[in-house]
């Protein structure tokens, strides 16, 4: 498994865009027409062979706008696992008694959307890929829009829970992956070059984004010019959510 793409929600969808392009040094790959279906519209941005989403609202009720209303704003929202057998997850996932609420599948990418109540936190995606590399969530031309200079892969993701240690097990039965102990009580999960962080917190869901950068700095540098926040450690919050920059997935990472 894999972490290979993360969603963001935004009441302004271009205005978030514009703030992860030019801080990130990434580009729009694509916006993909079919999730009007959800009442929404969309960018999706390659980081390397990992990808950004940011979602909006194009009408009213709909789960992306509740989420806003929860968590008081922008913030992250959905996480998208990449699978190498779809079929013994949904069985998996079945005998748990999660709710599968969307499933579709393109040309080359099949996928299953949790219900959060099931799973808790966020949007939980299983994605398959045949040949693995591909991913039609991106559209047909993604890799062209590839830039990697300020950074080059999503490395991990964090959720906020109530109950850090409930939400990670829960997450890890679904995923058929062991939770291991993490900095200042937090749990992780570890996968292919990517993993699962928990830490307490509310409002619970996705609250942070780990990045494998080459330019650090200049990420820094060019959210300071727009006004953006960066902490004493160095991590840049864009739509509600920490960007830390890092060298590669660290499950101890504080």
């Amino acid at each position: 498994m894999r972490v290979r793409q993360i969603a963001l929600v935004a009441r302004d969808r271009d205005a978030v865009v514009d703030q992860l392009c030019h801080v990130l040094g990434i580009e729009v790959a694509f916006e993909d027409p079919g999730i009007d279906v959800f009442g929404l519209h969309n960018a999706v941005m390659p980081v390397g062979e990992t990808f950004l989403e940011v979602v909006s609202p194009v009408r009213d009720g709909t789960t992306a706008g509740r989420h806003l209303e929860r968590q008081g704003g922008d913030s992250g929202y959905m996480v998208i696992v990449q699978t190498s057998d779809l079929d013994r997850d949904r069985e998996r996932v079945q005998k748990l008694g999660v709710r599968v609420v969307w499933e579709h599948a393109e040309t080359h990418t099949s996928t299953i959307h949790l219900h959060p109540r099931d799973v808790g936190g966020a949007i939980l995606s299983l994605d398959h890929s045949d040949p693995w590399e591909t991913w039609d969530w991106a559209g047909p031309d993604w890799e062209s829009a590839v830039r990697t200079d300020a950074v080059r892969a999503i490395a991990g993701v964090d959720l906020r829970a109530q109950d850090p240690a409930a939400m990670a097990t829960r997450w890890s039965e679904v995923l058929a992956t062991e939770a291991s102990p993490g900095a200042d009580g937090r749990v992780a999960l570890s996968f292919e070059e990517s993993g699962i962080r928990f830490e307490a917190g509310e409002p619970e869901g996705v609250c942070g984004i780990d990045l494998v950068a080459t330019d650090p700095d200049g990420v820094r540098e060019r959210a300071r010019s727009r006004g953006l926040a960066v902490d004493a450690h160095g991590a840049v919050a864009i739509c509600g959510t920490r960007f830390r920059l890092v060298d590669a997935w660290d499950p101890a990472a504080r």
